[in-house]
Order: structure tokens, then C-alpha cells, then sequence
């Protein structure tokens, strides 16, 4: 063996005793998105931004642990869950301008008729958090689901990053099929996530928005070393 490849070795069971120092393993989600990779996301949005504040890495990785999201960034290859979570941190990023808005700005009622999620108290159910929750009938489903009052409080997402964090891990494992489309072998790719989180965009609806998307996704698979994978545009 080679002095160079002696060093390889070293470099490597030096980087891996690191990781099981911190509690990693090459299966958690902290071994893909790490604190830096976290920061860099919104490291260029102004100070301004009430979202730079808001959203921590410990407020994902606690929500990550939640009751209900086993296989969240965690299923199947290491390039499958990389495409995921890349995935996930590019709609986030869409939606939020980067982590930049933890509020929707046009803050409209989005009220439908629902028997088991009916409107309540006057409350004003517009997109909040990473994924921008929206709609009385999202909201109720997400607090039952993570045992909270968000039909009553919906303002509950906008006040603690764990709550909002959860309601869109909630909205990417169980409402909708992000996950699916991501780590089945029959998955859609990213454009079945696209399809999931606003249809309405497909087809030639806002041909923009579904290129913004796309350019998040490439430049975070380019950030965490992983190929986009087929089924970019929907």
C-alpha cells in the first residue's frame, strides 16, 4: 500500500469515527443534510427575512424524528434518499424563497366547505411553514394527524419551527405522494412532486414556476454530489 493510499484510509476511518461520535450513521438524514448544507440554503437571503431566524437545523431534524415519517430521507440507496431530500429542500425553497417567508403574503381566508374540517372561529388557513400549508381540510388532516389544534390555532405553524417543519413532512409522507414519487421504483421523480404540491402549475399552467422548481432541484443535487434522476418537468 502507498503512502497516498494509507492517507485515503486514514481520511476515511477518521471521517467515519466522526460520525459515530455524533451519533450518525450513513442511513440518517443528518449524514445528507448536515448543519452547513442547512445554513447555505439561506445564507443569502437579508437578515430581514423572518424565516432566517425561524427556520433552525434542529427544528427539521427534531420534526425528521416525529411519530409517523420512518423513511423520510431514509429509504432505499444513498442516491434515492439524497434525490428525496433534495427534492424536499427545493420546493421549500420555492415556496419560501429560500427559508426567506414563514407566511404566505397575500393572506387570504382559503375556507372550503368541509364536513369534518369546517372553518372555525373566523380563522384564515393560508400557506404557512416550509411547504406553505393551505386550506381548513389540510389543516384539520395535519393536526389529527401530529395530535395538535391547528384547525382551532392554524397560526400554531407560523409560531414554532417544529410544528411548521412537521405539517410539511406531514404534507410530503402522508397527504400527498412526494415520497412515493422519489424512492418507488415506479416513481414519478421529481415531476410527480410537482404534480403533488401544485398540479396546477403542469401542463403549461405557469410553465415559470415549474422551471424554478427544476432549477432548485438541479442546484441542490449539485450541493449534496447526486444526479437529478429521469422525470424533471411535468
Amino acid at each position: 500500500m502507498t503512502r497516498y493510499e494509507r492517507f485515503v484510509v486514514f481520511m476515511i476511518i477518521f471521517s467515519l469515527a466522526g460520525e459515530l461520535q455524533l451519533g450518525l450513521s450513513h442511513d440518517s438524514i443528518q449524514h445528507i443534510i448536515t448543519y452547513r448544507f442547512f445554513n447555505q440554503l439561506k445564507s443569502g437571503i437579508p437578515k430581514s427575512c423572518r424565516g432566517k431566524a425561524f427556520y433552525t437545523y434542529d427544528s427539521f431534524i427534531n420534526a425528521t424524528k416525529a411519530k409517523g415519517f420512518a423513511g423520510f430521507g431514509t429509504t432505499g440507496t444513498l442516491v434515492v434518499r439524497k434525490r428525496e431530500l433534495a427534492a424536499f429542500f427545493a420546493h421549500v425553497a420555492h415556496e419560501t424563497e429560500n427559508l426567506c417567508y414563514v407566511e404566505e403574503i397575500y393572506r387570504g381566508i382559503y375556507c372550503e366547505p368541509s364536513k369534518g374540517w369546517p372553518c372555525k372561529n373566523g380563522n384564515r388557513y393560508f400557506g404557512r411553514g416550509p411547504l406553505q400549508l393551505t386550506w381548513n381540510s389540510n389543516y384539520g388532516a395535519a393536526g389529527k394527524y401530529l395530535g395538535l389544534p391547528l384547525l382551532n390555532d392554524p397560526g400554531l405553524v407560523a409560531q414554532k419551527p417544529d410544528i411548521a417543519f412537521k405539517t410539511s413532512i406531514w404534507y410530503w409522507m402522508v397527504k400527498s405522494k412526494c415520497h412515493s414519487a422519489m424512492t418507488s421504483l415506479r416513481g414519478e421523480g421529481f415531476a410527480g412532486t410537482i404534480r403533488a404540491i401544485n398540479g396546477g402549475e403542469c401542463k403549461g399552467g405557469l410553465p415559470g414556476a415549474v422551471q424554478d422548481r427544476v432549477n432548485l432541484y438541479r442546484k441542490v443535487c449539485l450541493l449534496l454530489g447526486v444526479s437529478t434522476g429521469p422525470n424533471l418537468y411535468c
